[in-house]
């Protein structure tokens, strides 16, 4: 097996470039179809009771703002992203926790284990801290994502996405279920929205750039992942 045929982590740039998050998010405000998986989470994890709610890699607090004061604890290792989260938050590793065990009602890694080289790691801590009974929320783009744009974006393998989120998660909780997305649920409108998009997903500009240049417009972008919640045993 070649190195480049390995899972490897999306290397996180929060801090060293906010400018490019900020893009990504504003494009998805600006030219989503449909909303983000956010008040969906939230929706459920209110609906069970499951409070206090644990976000790891919270970013800048997009999940707390669906959730009522005081259900909501933040955590990252971004010190750009957590300046702009709202309290409480903390600022940790994914794989070590600054919490006693059993201390949540419930545990978020949205958008976020990708981004580790071990994430099996991450969703034994969110164990760890989980109550009995307790739900984890987990949710991750899909390896064909984008296809309208796959000859412009990295087709290596990932340490996590939505193809192997179920199996690690049956691994260590129990009644796994599985919402996954496949729908044309992005629509830009313009070269410059097609090249934000590129540069927001980590392409450097000069090829988001040429890339757009030679795409239709308006543009459907067809969006693939999946939101898996588990339950503790």
């Amino acid at each position: 097996m070649s190195d480049e045929s390995l899972p490897r982590p999306i290397p996180p740039d929060y801090d060293e470039d906010p400018t490019r998050f900020r893009l990504a998010r504003s494009v998805l405000a600006r030219h989503a179809i449909a909303p983000d998986i956010h008040s969906r989470v939230a929706g459920r994890l209110l609906a069970e009771a499951l409070t206090p709610v644990l976000d790891v890699g919270c970013g800048d607090g997009e999940l707390a703002r669906h959730l009522p004061e005081g259900t909501w604890v933040g955590v990252d290792s971004s010190v750009e992203m957590l300046a702009r989260a709202p309290e409480p938050h903390h600022r940790a590793d994914a794989a070590a926790l600054p919490f006693p065990d059993e201390s949540f009602g419930s545990v978020a890694l949205l958008y976020v284990l990708y981004h580790l080289a071990e994430p099996t790691e991450a969703l034994a801590e969110a164990r760890r801290v989980l109550r009995p009974g307790g739900l984890v929320a987990v949710a991750a783009p899909s390896r064909d994502d984008s296809p309208e744009l796959a000859d412009a974006l990295s087709q290596a393998p990932l340490t996590f996405d939505a193809e192997v989120a179920p199996k690690l998660l049956a691994s260590l909780f129990a009644a796994v279920e599985v919402e996954p997305w496949d729908a044309p649920l992005l629509e830009l409108p313009s070269r410059e929205a097609v090249r934000d998009y590129l540069v927001g997903k980590g392409v450097e500009r000069p090829a988001a750039e040429a890339h757009a240049e030679a795409v239709e417009v308006p543009l459907r972008v067809t969006k693939r992942g999946a939101l898996v919640f588990a339950r503790k045993r």
